[in-house]
């Protein structure tokens, strides 16, 4: 999004908030754009899609994966990839996205979005599922980087450079998530305000595509140290709104999502989030004008 573009924020839509945001009730102003679940959209019909399809009609759409396994040892699920498809045609998102993770191996699933090791045959290997994904759905799709809790002593590259060296190879996007990447530098004792750094720096102009925001538990591993959970059941920690307030420094205003998916509260308690980090957009120096 260009530095000068009218700054978008928006919220992960839940079924409580159809109704509210259709009638315009409190927050609902304040909300620029919604985003769903792929997988919540492969049914034939039903009062869910048609509440869904009236408000696509006023607000910008975002569909977000997790069922694509992009960083699985096989290749995406043909079956899955065709529902997704179909999802996409019919609804015509802005913007898709999936997860720089893994999910199934073996016909088995999990529920849960497991990390994997950053070295040169996993590089290949998402890869080539990225192009497998993006040339089916006839659209590139934005990564995200994942939260995790561990890291893999094979991994021979980090995490910036990994996603940089996918972006080159497949032209997808970045779905940058600011609470991932505060989530996982304090489980591995890293430095996120770095990883945002290289990562924006190292990316072509305009491959971050969108902007995650949500909340996180606090914990403590078997030594004591300081254990951050990605429940998706809090507001937006204000170490994350400074990591944000980095990023947007470095990218211009992007898209902005806050994510809730635990503890859900009503809409105007949401959008205020969304009014926030907006605002923070707002704010951002206007660029000096170039003269011709």
């Amino acid at each position: 999004m260009p530095m000068n573009a009218q700054p978008l924020a928006g919220i992960g839509l839940k079924d409580e908030h159809m109704l509210p945001l259709l009638q315009g009730e409190a927050g609902a102003a304040d909300v620029g754009f919604v985003e769903v679940h792929a997988e919540n959209l492969m049914v034939d019909g039903g009062p869910r899609l048609g509440r869904l399809d009236r408000l696509r009609e006023r607000l910008p759409l975002s569909v977000h994966g997790v069922g694509l396994s992009i960083g699985g040892a096989q290749p995406p699920c043909e079956q899955h990839l065709e529902r997704l498809a179909r999802v996409l045609q019919r609804h015509e998102p802005r913007w898709f996205s999936e997860h720089l993770a893994w999910s199934g191996h073996g016909g088995l699933w999990f529920n849960d979005l497991l990390p994997l090791p950053y070295d040169r045959p996993t590089l290949h290997r998402v890869c080539a599922h990225i192009d497998r994904v993006q040339t089916r759905l006839r659209r590139p799709l934005l990564l995200e980087n994942p939260s995790t809790y561990l890291a893999y002593a094979r991994s021979t590259m980090d995490e910036a450079g990994f996603l940089i060296e996918v972006v080159r190879r497949t032209g997808c996007g970045v779905l940058l998530d600011v609470n991932n990447a505060h989530v996982s530098a304090v489980n591995q004792g890293q430095d996120a305000a770095d990883f945002i750094e290289r990562l924006v720096r190292g990316l072509p102009a305009g491959a971050v595509g969108e902007i995650h925001l949500a909340g996180h538990a606090v914990d403590a591993d078997a030594q004591g140290a300081p254990l951050l959970i990605d429940s998706h059941g809090a507001p937006v920690a204000e170490a994350v709104w400074s990591l944000y307030r980095q990023a947007i420094a470095l990218l211009g205003p992007v898209p902005t999502l806050i994510e809730r998916d635990q503890d859900v509260p009503p809409l105007a308690r949401l959008s205020a989030e969304a009014r926030r980090a907006r605002a923070l957009m707002a704010a951002l120096p206007v660029p000096d004008e170039v003269d011709p």
